[in-house]
């Protein structure tokens, strides 16, 4: 398995993560490179629904239509992940992709622009962050095991199943942390 963490992987938390932030956590990489690495926790729902942040987006937020904690830096910082549209062009004004489906999105833009574009968004309050080297060490330290993502993950309807719905589509052994007790002390 590659272990690199690239821009669109997915970094999923080993059950050795005892941080609240990132326990059982799934992350998107939306930027890797020798400076750092930013991502966004998948599967953290909050309370705020989108429409009292940005009314403006709604109609093109996926289900649970709420914001999501994207992760202990800068929270009050919104980031916006969508799945372009098939038939979309590859270069889309106030959208920057991350895969060859997925991008981040301006929330300066104008939501009328970026529309037809677009299939689905999610909006995250803040994100996660590592310096240089950081997150390489943590990979090797057990912390993290990175992943090839699909596309539904970022607008998954279930989040809360999100870390096991992932593990579980791995090959070998690592499929079997998928049914890991979330207190193996009372399993």
């Amino acid at each position: 398995m590659d272990p690199s963490p690239r821009s669109g992987r997915l970094l999923v938390a080993t059950p050795t993560i005892a941080d609240p932030n990132f326990e059982r956590a799934v992350v998107l990489v939306l930027e890797h490179d020798p400076e750092g690495t930013l991502g966004v926790v998948l599967d953290r729902p909050s309370d705020v629904e989108v429409a009292a942040v940005l009314p403006a987006w709604v109609g093109l937020i996926a289900a649970p239509s709420v914001m999501f904690t994207g992760g202990p830096v800068q929270r009050e910082a919104v980031v916006a992940v969508a799945r372009r549209a098939p038939d979309a062009p590859v270069e889309i004004g106030g959208y920057r992709p991350i895969t060859d489906t997925l991008g981040v999105v301006d929330l300066t833009a104008e939501p009328a622009d970026i529309a037809p574009h677009i299939t689905a968004m999610r909006c995250f309050a803040g994100y996660g962050g590592w310096t240089s080297g950081q997150l390489v060490s943590e990979i090797r330290a057990g912390a993290w095991w990175v992943v090839d993502g699909l596309d539904d993950d970022v607008v998954d309807r279930e989040p809360a199943e999100l870390w096991r719905r992932v593990l579980r589509r791995q090959p070998g052994q690592r499929s079997w942390f998928a049914t890991y007790p979330a207190d193996p002390v009372v399993n």
